[in-house]
């Protein structure tokens, strides 16, 4: 129609610096979980059969998606990010300060990826949030970038080692703002990284054929 239309992009780390953002999640009323805790969050230290990984992935959203989102909305909104199931990767091993992956630890990752595979035979499109995590040892900014480190080193682990397609996957970093153990010192569990399948939030017309 003749219409031009400019699109911008933010640099995650000045996020907060962005006065005409509104968190979408502030349109949904609040989370009530109907299912059991391991239903919503599974996490991998207890996982005994590798396929639990697939089905777990496999379950659609705890509740209905309202509208398409944006990946940076789903990145920035924990109230969207909650409609999708979460896998802990309590299995993965950070060193205090640190986001490698040692060979040993990149292969608890075969599992998940395995998982990650079936679901792109079934939907080329199927896309998974890696979500870095730390301790609150440190400052927040510090704490942010190394968090940012551990997501893309799971997602580079994730393509190198297995093959999943680098396109399939996003990262994001939360630093020290969502401690799995509230405790202001150094805390292994909380230096973690998570993995959602958040096609449904991005793609429901794909996730829709799904199910």
């Amino acid at each position: 129609d003749g219409r031009e239309y400019v699109l911008t992009y933010v640099d995650e780390r000045y996020y907060n610096d962005v006065d005409e953002w509104r968190d979408p999640g502030d349109e949904l009323p609040p989370m009530r979980l109907t299912i059991p805790r391991r239903d919503y969050i599974l996490d991998s230290e207890e996982v005994e059969d590798p396929d639990e990984y697939y089905t777990f992935l496999e379950q659609p959203p705890v509740e209905r998606v309202q509208r398409l989102y944006s990946i940076d909305e789903v990145k920035r909104s924990a109230r969207v990010r909650d409609i999708a199931r979460r896998i802990d990767l309590d299995t993965l091993n950070f060193d205090f300060g640190s986001a490698t992956i040692s060979d040993t630890e990149v292969q608890k990752l075969d599992g998940v990826a395995s998982a990650m595979e079936k679901l792109l035979k079934k939907n080329p499109a199927e896309t998974f949030l890696i979500e870095g995590h730390t301790d609150a040892v440190g400052t927040p900014e510090a704490n942010l970038a190394l968090s940012d480190r551990r997501a893309e080193a799971v997602a580079e682990a994730l393509t190198n080692a297995f093959g999943i397609p680098a396109e399939n996957l996003t990262t994001q970093g939360y630093g020290e703002e969502y401690l799995k153990v509230n405790t202001p010192g150094p805390n292994r569990e909380n230096r973690r990284v998570a993995i959602r399948r958040i096609t449904s939030l991005v793609a429901p017309v794909a996730s829709n054929s799904e199910q």
